[in-house]
């Protein structure tokens, strides 16, 4: 392979007419830029200068080789600023996967914000519910703690939330105006299940309620949220969810946090260490963690 640094030193002395034009363009010695011809012909094999009078100029070969450069040059100075843009986060593809949930209540501010402040950058968004069994490598993911991830690169992890689960049962519901509930005093209550795949989110709900003495009875079977309150408004049951799906809710419910135990699922941002630095893919990490940072207080 030849040797750019070389390429470059020709392409000047072409340029300047002379191996002291090149030399002092360069910031190099006359012997310098010498040498750095006599290694290239001998690289290439051909004779690619000759003199003329008190100058220097390209033979023929030297003429096209030359010709032939400025087109490596050009693409090598193009390829110089797309990786300045990356750097920048001017360009490129930024994936991010999420379940529906956190991308109900987090997705759609932050990537509005990405979209102001990076104008190129495409945004590839992906719920994980409806990945299947083999998720494809998101550049950030938005996940349970616990669930199973996308196999691949490596990645770094850090904590966005520790969320606890409520109670969203009617409004007229006699213990809809209590603060909070002991999980065993819903014990006696007909439960409409909301978990997508019969996940960690639920068995989250299992293991709370074996810990107070008991096990739900499930008296409907949905796979999300927003089915599961919808029963709910209607009368048939209550449902238990982490905080991020009782948000919005509709009239004629309320959600109460569940104590003794609170159930908790700590939700995570895993990011490939690939675009870790990537400004878009920090400026997402730090948005996230605002969204995150609110999710507090009453529903």
């Amino acid at each position: 392979m030849l040797d750019l640094h070389r390429l470059r030193v020709f392409r000047t002395v072409v340029a300047t007419g002379s191996v002291t034009g090149a030399a002092t363009s360069l910031g190099y010695t006359s012997s310098a830029v010498s040498q750095q011809l006599s290694a290239l012909q001998r690289e290439t094999g051909l004779v690619l200068l000759e003199r003329r009078g008190r100058g220097i100029a390209p033979t023929a070969a030297g003429t096209v080789f030359a010709e032939q450069l400025d087109g490596v040059f050009e693409r090598l100075a193009h390829v110089d600023g797309v990786v300045g843009d990356l750097r920048a986060g001017r360009t490129g593809t930024l994936t991010v996967s999420y379940f529906a949930s956190a991308g109900t209540a987090w997705i759609p501010p932050v990537a509005a914000a990405l979209v102001r402040e990076f104008p190129d950058l495409r945004l590839d968004l992906r719920l994980i519910e409806l990945a299947g069994e083999t998720p494809a490598e998101a550049d950030l993911e938005i996940r349970v703690d616990g669930e199973q991830a996308a196999s691949g690169a490596d990645h770094r992890e850090i904590e966005l939330l520790r969320e606890p689960y409520l109670v969203v049962l009617p409004a007229a519901h006699r213990l809809a105006g209590r603060a909070t509930i002991p999980l065993a005093e819903l014990r006696d209550e007909l439960w409409v299940d909301n978990d997508f795949s019969r996940g960690l989110c639920r068995q989250i709900v299992l293991d709370a309620c074996a810990a107070a003495g008991f096990a739900p009875t499930f008296r409907i079977e949905t796979h999300d949220y927003p089915s599961a309150i919808a029963f709910v408004a209607e009368g048939v049951g209550i449902t238990v969810l982490p905080r991020l799906g009782a948000a919005p809710l509709p009239s004629g419910v309320r959600a109460v946090p569940v104590v003794e135990p609170v159930p908790y699922r700590r939700v995570v941002l895993r990011t490939r260490n690939a675009v870790w630095g990537h400004p878009a893919a920090q400026r997402a990490t730090a948005l996230l963690r605002e969204r995150a940072a609110g999710t507090t207080g009453p529903v």
